[in-house]
């Protein structure tokens, strides 16, 4: 039987096309020049993380990420960004509380406290989930930031359909896995770790690619994948594979091999007899007393 997060996951190519078509008339995005601050939580900051290393590479403003509790209240911003699926993150709200800085709150669920907080909600209520673990949300988000930065997302969206034609069933041996990126894709890297810890209950790891011959290599083996989702040195991957561990470079937009990663963690979960859909210990949003 299909799981809520399978269909999810493979509606992501669809539902990328549909934000980019919103993306120049929807008002409360960052204009170029103006000095920004993402925030969210889980998923909702790594998206964030992602998102602000792409503005800043296109030159558009000093853009910064945090998650909702580690925001420098002291630090001057002209736009907040807030992120929450689920428009009832606690911490994201309570953030929106204490700032003055005008904030643009992306989320799937109108009239929830996080949007009603904010100067400007966007509302995604297309990509919203049923499932616990985030997939579509997270990604049609990034692809509304992309297009609004001048991104072509179709390309990307057919390189999410060719990863929905095949699962990377390979490595489903690996018992220790690990993500490396670059820029962007530092962000997504950290993803695709929360999705296999969530998902399938896997040992994970994320890092920016050149810093993991800095000490965290001396874990990888036989038994150990690492995923290069980015990194500004192919000999990361030479260095890697002598340690016996099986290395995969990705090739298409990162985007889309989120969406393989996605596909990955549903399928070891499966395996292990899990429930992708509700994960251990998760709720679909964390709600603070």
């Amino acid at each position: 039987m299909t799981s809520e997060t399978e269909r999810e996951i493979a509606s992501q190519p669809a539902a990328w096309r549909r934000a980019a078509t919103l993306a120049a008339g929807v008002p409360g995005l960052p204009a170029p020049g103006e000095r920004v601050a993402a925030v969210g939580c889980g998923t909702s900051w790594f998206m964030a993380q992602a998102y602000a290393a792409l503005r800043e590479e296109a030159g558009l403003g000093e853009t910064d990420a945090f998650t909702a509790t580690e925001f420098p209240l002291a630090r001057r911003y002209d736009r907040v960004v807030a992120i929450s699926r689920s428009g009832t993150t606690t911490e994201v709200r309570r953030l929106i509380g204490a700032l003055a800085t005008p904030v643009t709150a992306i989320t799937a669920v109108a009239g929830t406290p996080v949007p009603q907080a904010a100067e400007h909600a966007i509302v995604l209520d297309f990509a919203d989930e049923r499932s616990v673990v985030q997939t579509r949300f997270a990604t049609t988000t990034l692809a509304l930031l992309r297009a609004h930065l001048g991104h072509d997302l179709e390309p990307a969206a057919r390189d999410a359909e060719e990863a929905l034609a095949e699962l990377p069933s390979e490595h489903a041996t690996a018992d220790h896995v690990v993500f490396l990126g670059h820029g962007w894709t530092v962000g997504l890297a950290n993803e695709a770790a929360l999705k296999l810890r969530e998902a399938a209950q896997v040992h994970t790891e994320a890092y920016p690619a050149m810093e993991y011959r800095h000490g965290p290599v001396s874990l990888a083996g036989p038994s150990s994948l690492v995923w290069i989702l980015g990194t500004p040195d192919p000999a990361v991957a030479t260095d890697v594979r002598t340690t016996g561990a099986t290395v995969r470079v990705a090739s298409r937009d990162a985007m889309a091999e989120l969406v393989s990663i996605q596909r990955f963690a549903v399928a070891l979960a499966v395996a292990r007899g899990l429930d992708p859909d509700h994960p251990r210990h998760l709720t679909r949003s964390v709600v603070l007393a």
